[in-house]
């Protein structure tokens, strides 16, 4: 007789049997995508943009309390799914400036926020000091920005400083079913390399009409290509190129740590296609050095494998790079790497930095979040003021008083998982670090701490730590184990 899994919920302090809740979960989020079908197709499709949220936030509560396995998956795939969804209603029912069904991800994400609250009295005693700092440097800004700054702005700031932070903290206070919830996390990012890969691919060929629609009506012609076939950037089914790429450099790093079987190919074959016809050249570099810090981390026989895992995606992509105008695209792009100093988007960086860095740099106070949300009082439009620049932002919305508990809490945990001895056996905890670092890295060019990317950066660093308690509470050291997990 096979035993019973049975695992903790941090929030009611409960154990429960994942088995017998799971039919009851997997109806109610069924029962989540049949009425937003039922909603598009029967003429409803202008107030999804109402029930849609709401319906995606009973969901999660729901699956929250009972469920917490399946509230995992639900958040990640409201992340990858809920700007196709817009776009689809958009292209019905006319374009909507004020994009409010997009806040869908934030509430799911944000109902973490009751682990938060019942933990924070002792959180500092059980490791969670670093998420506690950050998101005192957050509750700062939000106070500075209800003196400057209009409400609305500043609860959308708060919604996309805040979410990743409180996500990745209740993660960690998680750590007790850590292997569950890193089987979880490595099959939901190996579905999304799969699907959003294939759809990204079919973008790219095709450019369907919502895809197209959207991208006039954003006028995102500079960042994302020409509305026609073969001349977009591709950004799936996610709200830009920046996002997905940042996705799919996280899911093909996880891709090394688990092997789904024969859909592993084809998953590789989209997956890193889609990623080089999102021309991110910031992703790519990211992705190099992740897969570098995962071969160093790992022991020798465990490096040997990855080895062969990388030949095997090469000869599943490279053969399809060579397809014009595929080759073309990505030729170009990766000419540019030799010829930096006359690339446009270099230039623009760094003449961003060169405007902006003493000024933020003398922000004390910062302007307050929701000083990069503006409503236009001509259109009720919510306009973003882009820093493109994670460090640049950091000052210029938390200030000195509020950067400095929000950069302390995240250097501790960056010391904290550069420390862990359990990536030499936990293949994951290579992958989470390396992502983790990678993020940060990244946040000299990019407001990698915000939306999805936030919620990778915070998150797999989360999911490192909590291997670490795990590993601890288990009596597991590196040489206990020495098998890929």
């Amino acid at each position: 007789m096979i035993s019973q899994q049975i695992l903790f919920n941090s929030f009611l302090k409960a154990h429960f049997s994942p088995r017998e809740r799971s039919l009851q979960g997997w109806i109610v989020i069924l029962g989540f995508i049949l009425l937003a079908i039922a909603c598009y197709f029967a003429g409803a499709a202008a107030m999804l943009r109402i029930i849609y949220p709401a319906a995606a936030l009973v969901v999660a509560i729901f699956l929250y309390l009972r469920h917490p396995i399946l509230y995992i998956g639900f958040n990640w795939w409201m992340w990858f799914l809920s700007a196709l969804v817009a776009r689809l209603i958009d292209y019905r029912v006319g374009w909507d400036p004020t994009r409010q069904i997009l806040v869908a991800p934030y509430l799911v994400s944000f109902v973490s926020i009751a682990t938060f609250l019942r933990y924070f009295p002792n959180a500092s005693r059980q490791g969670g000091l670093p998420f506690i700092l950050a998101a005192l440097g957050v509750f700062y800004s939000f106070l500075i920005g209800l003196i400057f700054n209009a409400p609305l702005p500043v609860a959308r700031g708060l919604l996309d400083w805040l979410s990743p932070i409180i996500f990745a903290f209740h993660l960690y206070m998680n750590w007790r079913d850590y292997p569950s919830y890193r089987q979880n996390m490595q099959r939901v990012f190996f579905w999304c390399v799969l699907l959003t890969g294939a759809y990204g691919v079919y973008q790219f060929v095709v450019a369907p009409e919502w895809d197209r629609f959207w991208l006039i009506e954003s006028k995102l012609f500079t960042s994302s290509g020409d509305p026609e076939p073969f001349g977009m950037r591709v950004w799936s089914t996610m709200h830009s190129v920046g996002p997905y790429a940042a996705v799919l450099q996280t899911g093909l790093l996880l891709m090394f740590t688990s092997s789904q079987g024969l859909l592993t190919f084809p998953a590789s074959a989209v997956g890193y296609l889609s990623f080089l016809l999102t021309q991110a050249r910031t992703n790519w570099g990211g992705w190099l050095f992740g897969v570098l810090m995962i071969f160093v981390s790992v022991k020798t026989r465990l490096q040997m494998r990855l080895i062969t895992i990388i030949l095997v995606m090469a000869m599943c992509v490279v053969p399809l790079t060579t397809i014009e105008p595929i080759s073309g695209v990505v030729a170009e792009r990766l000419e540019s790497f030799s010829n930096l100093q006359d690339d446009s988007s270099f230039k623009d960086r760094s003449g961003n930095y060169d405007r902006n860095l003493s000024l933020a740099l003398t922000s004390g106070l910062g302007s307050g979040l929701g000083n990069t949300w503006k409503v236009n009082e001509k259109t009720g439009q919510i306009e973003v003021f882009v820093v493109d620049s994670g460090i640049l932002d950091m000052f210029f919305t938390l200030g000195w008083f509020g950067a400095i508990p929000y950069m302390g809490g995240l250097i501790l945990i960056l010391i904290s998982v550069t420390r862990c001895t359990e990536a030499r056996f936990d293949s994951f905890v290579s992958a989470a670090r390396a992502i983790g670092i990678t993020s940060c890295a990244q946040l000299i060019i990019s407001s990698g701490m915000l939306s999805i990317a936030g919620m990778i950066l915070w998150g797999f660093l989360a999911m490192a730590m909590a291997a670490h308690k795990y590993y601890q509470h288990q009596g597991i050291s590196t040489s206990g184990l020495s098998t890929w997990k």
